[in-house]
């Protein structure tokens, strides 16, 4: 389109001061969308120990708890009551926060994902049991099949590692509060699992680590680094799978955060369930 002016001249500039004055609306625009999605991404990087994240799966919540990047000693100290020799105190550093599941895995949340029940004692929400450690591995592979997991994110067992760090949520004795009023074992767990997340947390969020049932973590069995370690992952092979945190059958000395277990991997018990936890990768 062209303009004429009041001495007859025609001119096409009054469309270029347009196109002039739209390009830069857009490109204004475009810059404030960039900081805002750079200021989404900054928060998400900041994420604190503790704070949660919620899914829902198929009308199911799975809430996490953020786990950051840190470092702690993992086994316990010679002077620790009731200790074993398998407990080697070590520095690990985890380079990779990680989302650990709130709760052990329920019944609702296993019947989401895979066909049918599984558990001698019966409750949506009571842990799943009765459960071996290729089963878990089978339940994460279709939980990642639904393509549930953020971009850039899986769902995983979590390594023996970083199940003691999620534990201990930055304590150093025993365990990582009161048990009593942390977990269901022997002595108030009256022979029977409980349902998930009726005691009291830990520093970050994370119930029923001591006690309830026994969780497996994705490492072979085998014996602790003679010295400090960066993220590591268990024995190259072996015959048993690492179990962690006791059970309402448990005495206290077995839901200590140190104390290691193992089972062979086609093991099933009914205090033996799993937790899962969301990592980086694909």
């Amino acid at each position: 389109m062209l303009y004429t002016d009041n001495n007859g001249r025609t001119s096409a500039l009054p469309l270029i001061v347009a196109g002039m004055i739209l390009l830069s609306l857009c490109a204004a625009n475009f810059a404030v969308l960039h900081c805002e999605a750079e200021e989404m991404t900054k928060k998400k990087a900041e994420s604190k120990a503790g704070d949660p994240l919620e899914l829902t799966i198929k009308d199911v919540k799975f809430r996490f708890r953020c786990c950051p990047a840190g470092t702690f000693t993992m086994g316990s100290p010679s002077s620790e009551k009731n200790r074993d020799n398998n407990e080697t105190p070590h520095q690990v550093t985890l380079t990779q926060g990680f989302w650990m599941l709130e709760t052990e895995v329920t019944q609702d949340m296993w019947k989401t994902v895979m066909a049918g029940n599984r558990g001698y004692f019966k409750g949506a929400k009571l842990p799943v049991e009765s459960v071996s450690w290729s089963d878990c591995q089978e339940f994460v592979e279709k939980l990642n099949a639904l393509g549930t997991a953020p971009k850039g994110y899986k769902f995983s067992l979590p390594t023996e590692a970083q199940w003691e760090y999620a534990c201990r949520a930055g304590t150093t004795g025993a365990y990582a509060g009161d048990l009593d009023r942390m977990a269901w074992h022997r002595y108030n767990g009256e022979r029977t699992t409980h349902e998930v997340g009726t005691k009291k947390a830990n520093a970050w969020g994370l119930y029923d680590m001591h006690g309830n049932v026994w969780e497996w973590c994705s490492d072979w069995y085998g014996d602790y680094p003679a010295g400090n370690v960066t993220d590591p992952a268990g024995a190259s092979s072996g015959s048993r799978r690492v179990n962690r945190g006791g059970s309402w059958v448990s005495d206290a000395l077995y839901c200590r955060s140190a104390y290691r277990y193992s089972l062979a991997p086609d093991r099933t018990v009914s205090d033996l369930g799993v937790r899962v936890s969301r990592v980086s990768g694909q």
